[in-house]
């Protein structure tokens, strides 16, 4: 089973239609720690990342165009964490017409080790890291036990970004606008964290 650019269109549009119907739990998660703001821009970004859709050049341009519409279109950190994300994957996936497993597990990592020298965040400190880092260990793991199933290692990265969204209700943001907050940080999800689960979601929903 691989991924071509029609699938991963079918994704986009997924995470624009699943942030759409969290864009208010998005926002109402960041007025509680951030700027207010996590659902309008993410919902804006990714109504333009669909309305500028075209598979004819294939994955990595589609994923290109994803990640640039995004860091142009998304304020404060998320549009270039998210445009990153995007960037790096398109970087991954090469002249490739079509991903398989192991293929787009690597995109997908090369996409969030993006994330991390963007933000320079790591495990534990209340952003959508939590959400993404725990999701790609859990699908390599299933791509390394079965290669020829790629629902149900994207279903394992999709449950194991859940938890790792979950996760974050206790700690202390250590990055960010939140982490301004210092203790009263202590018991609000991250809505960074609950975007890249959604993002994971999706994929598990859509690309295979």
């Amino acid at each position: 089973m691989s991924v071509d650019a029609t699938a991963l269109e079918r994704w986009l549009r997924a995470f624009a239609d699943g942030i759409a119907a969290h864009a208010d739990e998005l926002t109402r998660l960041d007025s509680a720690i951030g700027d207010a703001d996590h659902g309008a821009n993410m919902a804006r970004g990714t109504a333009a990342v669909v309305a500028k859709l075209d598979t004819s050049g294939g994955p990595a341009v589609l994923l290109k165009q994803a990640g640039m519409t995004l860091v142009s279109t998304v304020g404060g950190a998320s549009g270039p964490l998210y445009g990153t994300f995007f960037l790096r994957m398109a970087g991954a996936a090469g002249d490739a017409d079509a991903l398989d497993a192991a293929a787009l597990a690597a995109a997908l990592r090369a996409g969030v080790d993006g994330v991390v020298a963007r933000g320079k965040a790591g495990p534990g400190d209340k952003t959508m890291l939590d959400a993404l880092l725990p999701a790609l260990d859990a699908l390599d793991a299933a791509v390394a036990a079965d290669p020829g199933d790629l629902a149900g290692a994207l279903r394992a990265a999709a449950d194991a970004a859940a938890a790792g969204r979950d996760a974050t209700v206790p700690m202390q943001a250590r990055k960010g606008r939140a982490s301004y907050l210092g203790e009263r940080s202590i018991g609000h999800q991250d809505p960074g964290a609950t975007s890249a689960a959604l993002l994971l979601e999706t994929a598990a929903a859509t690309l295979p």
